[in-house]
């Protein structure tokens, strides 16, 4: 199947895995679910990247010592940007940021918050995911599985989080699943012009996989975990614990199954 065709899949099935089950989990089974679903998507994000990214790098580049480079540069450049609020999953005035965001959406806070402002946000992010699976899919199609399927398990607490801002906005159920549905299909736009840049470009692959791996590093550890620390009961955070290695469990395994591994 042309590489192409394998972007467009995955982020089109992406889109409509995390955005069904987000609204599953918002509708039917309620959002205490979303810390479990937070720890998931941390042990996820550090599989796809110390598991197939990293090492993907490191294998194909002569100076390692840059590669690493890059990724501190752009962990640092993530913060820089939140900070200035030029990159936020959540906008609100409380400066909560992608994952303080979910867990507190999930708890009820913030129901004044503009549900548009939520959508435009969210398409943002989506579009820069969409760049990100193309530039793993052009450097090798194993590696843009795994990657895609580790911002699918990150999304579905994010999209969770999306929903119920929606409907305390004043949204209907309807219209809350249509905005964010269309709001995934932006990866497709970010996909194409990172297809179309990346292949005339292909120097530039690595670079944009090392700030792939510092993005999904700084939304792990400076945006997730945060907000896991606030619940820090004995049995709540053996419950993280519980999902995050499931979570790594699950890139291993999608890694080994597509023969990814060396």
């Amino acid at each position: 199947m042309p590489i192409l065709a394998w972007i467009l899949a995955a982020c089109l099935a992406g889109g409509l895995v995390s955005v069904l089950l987000a609204a599953l989990v918002a509708f039917r089974v309620q959002a205490r679910l979303v810390p479990m679903l937070v720890s998931y998507a941390v042990g996820a994000l550090l599989g796809a990247v110390f598991l197939d990214i990293v090492p993907h790098l490191f294998e194909g580049n002569a100076d390692p010592g840059a590669t690493a480079g890059l990724i501190l540069a752009g962990i640092l450049g993530f913060f820089v940007l939140e900070k200035l609020l030029l990159w936020r999953h959540h906008h609100g005035e409380g400066g909560h940021g992608h994952a303080h965001g979910v867990l507190a959406q999930a708890e009820g806070a913030d129901a004044g918050r503009s549900g548009w402002m939520i959508v435009i946000g969210d398409s943002f992010h989506n579009f820069t995911d969409g760049v990100i699976i193309a530039g793993a899919f052009l450097a090798d199609v194993k590696l843009g599985v795994v990657t895609a399927a580790a911002i699918v398990a990150h999304e579905v607490p994010q999209e969770v989080g999306d929903f119920l801002v929606l409907l305390n906005s004043g949204f209907s159920r309807a219209k809350a699943l249509a905005l964010n549905a269309l709001s995934s299909l932006a990866a497709v736009a970010g996909a194409l012009l990172g297809y179309f840049a990346l292949s005339a470009a292909q120097a530039w692959v690595p670079r944009v996989l090392a700030i792939a791996a510092a993005g999904m590093l700084y939304v792990a550890v400076a945006d997730l975990i945060p907000g896991l620390h606030r619940r820090a009961r004995l049995a709540e955070t053996a419950l993280q614990v519980a999902f995050i290695g499931p979570g790594v469990l699950t890139l291993w395994g999608v890694h080994h199954a597509l023969g990814a591994g060396h």
